[in-house]
């Protein structure tokens, strides 16, 4: 799952993005009744897939993408060769098990920082800890030097145009403070009122604020991030006189090449696809194994007992009605990109014949929450409700966790994970998480175990994410679900009235 501080741009049909979205829980999320009386009745293929899918299958996938990472420099991200690796594996194996496979290759840029740094100038010179922003355009050769002007302070600092007074930030460095919009959203905000260079503080902790963007072609002026003390020490000096600083940022950008797997049934309908995807990519800071190995493996071991099911034989069989189709995005941590490149290319009519798409990101979280997406906005946080049949797609996931005596609650569609690109373009999403870097509440710990006040994921984006960072009871229920998912959309669509 991608850091939120990786957001691309407004996806239009998710009316606010959070900056950290954790729904508010409920023991058990309710979904209209009309949802729960149009839900299909489990059939035999969904029976079938629950019973024969185990945590102890899907974890010989793990087992794999971590040997991958061992020998790849301890990552598998997206256009490095533990991804290529990881991807050819995904790729060989659903060839040999029958499905129509291809890889989708596109453009990625590759961050290389150099220089990073910021000094506070004046009487007493010093140097603040800084960091780069991902993809920021570099300062001139010896660093920035400019004054400092503070945006505005409020619920969303620095996030519009009425942040930046007329004419007080035309050839200085806005100061800014991080929370509630994306930083993209920041920088435009501050390079529309003049400023040539942005610098974000942090709201909490002592490190700088790690940020970035999704392309070059979106850092238009140079942008770093500062520590929360700094920057209130900044803050209140600026509020008696001039502040001025020397902003130094050298970036290279490298442009490489990834891909998606795509694999798809023989049988089944092409005008009614159920597509079910996770990303591949870790983070080049582990071996990602939670995120999203787990979601990988999930559909991988998915895919292999519905080819067991007959999904790829000749015959009648147990064939599935509709083509279901499995997507191992890249460029996931980069901002959603690999499944933004897919939606793109898609013609108006293949986007028409996509009947959903479910999402599986994180699901074996080691300090495990039960996160099912909120379609019908019944839990009213964050953005609004998905695109028609979102609502009947989580009424069909909490039907089965209930019946299955499993505590589940309601999470926003706040834009982190590949469902994103598929909203936007009016295609019904759902599906499950176990929580990232937010923090469990006792309410939580108290429902599904685990330790209060301690993140959901506490090796999230770090080296630590390994095969000891997996909860087997929470990847066994989520292997559950999306076996569960498949086997009833592969058959029917009735409850998305289609």
């Amino acid at each position: 799952m991608r850091d939120i501080r990786h957001h691309r741009r407004s996806i239009p049909a998710l009316a606010a993005l959070a900056a950290v979205a954790v729904a508010a829980p409920v023991l058990l999320a309710a979904a209209p009744a009309s949802a729960h009386e149009r839900a299909p009745r489990e059939g035999r293929l969904a029976k079938e897939l629950v019973e024969e899918v185990t945590a102890r299958g899907a974890y010989r996938h793990l087992e794999r993408f971590q040997k991958i990472a061992d020998a790849n420099g301890g990552n598998r991200a997206a256009g490095t060769p533990g991804h290529a690796a990881s991807a050819a594996y995904v790729h060989d194996t659903l060839k040999k098990a029958g499905y129509q496979v291809s890889y989708q290759d596109f453009d990625i840029h590759e961050a290389h920082t150099r220089t990073e740094r910021t000094t506070l100038l004046g009487a007493e010179p010093r140097e603040l800890a800084t960091a780069a922003f991902t993809y920021t355009k570099s300062t001139p050769a010896g660093g920035l030097t400019a004054p400092l002007a503070l945006a505005r302070v409020d619920d969303t600092p620095g996030c519009t145009a009425d942040d930046y007074p007329a004419g007080a930030f035309a050839g200085k460095i806005a100061l800014v403070k991080r929370g509630s919009c994306t930083f993209v959203e920041k920088q435009n905000a501050a390079a529309a009122a003049g400023a040539v260079g942005v610098i974000v503080y942090n709201h909490s902790g002592t490190t700088p604020v790690r940020g970035g963007f999704s392309t070059p072609a979106e850092g238009i002026i140079p942008s770093a991030g500062i520590t929360l003390a700094d920057g209130e020490a900044l803050t209140a000096a600026a509020a008696k006189g001039e502040v001025r600083v020397r902003l130094d940022l050298d970036q290279e950008h490298v442009r490489k090449t990834t891909r998606n797997v795509i694999a798809e049934t023989r049988g089944g309908r092409a005008d009614r696809v159920v597509t079910v995807g996770a990303h591949l990519d870790s983070v080049a800071e582990g071996p990602g194994i939670n995120d999203n190995g787990s979601g990988s493996a999930g559909l991988l071991e998915v895919a292999l007992r519905l080819a067991d099911e007959g999904a790829n034989k000749k015959g009648k069989g147990k064939q599935p009605a509709n083509k279901v189709r499995f997507a191992w995005w890249s460029a996931e941590e980069l901002g959603l990109l690999g499944s933004e490149h897919y939606v793109a290319q898609l013609s108006e009519k293949q986007k028409k014949d996509i009947a959903l798409y479910l999402n599986f990101d994180m699901i074996a979280s080691p300090n495990p929450a039960q996160f099912v997406y909120d379609g019908d906005d019944s839990d009213r946080t964050g953005a609004g409700a998905g695109p028609a049949g979102s609502a009947q797609i989580e009424a069909l996931i909490n039907g089965f966790l209930d019946r299955k005596g499993k505590p589940h609650e309601g999470s926003d569609f706040d834009g982190r994970s590949d469902y994103g690109p598929f909203i936007a373009n009016g295609i019904p999403a759902g599906g499950t998480f176990t929580g990232a870097e937010g923090i469990k509440t006792p309410e939580q710990a108290k429902r599904y175990g685990g330790k209060a006040g301690a993140p959901y994921d506490p090796n999230y984006h770090g080296a630590g994410d390994d095969l000891r960072n997996i909860d087997l009871k929470a990847f066994d229920t989520n292997l559950d679900v999306i076996a569960h998912a498949v086997g009833t959309y592969a058959q029917d669509l009735s409850s998305l009235g289609k």
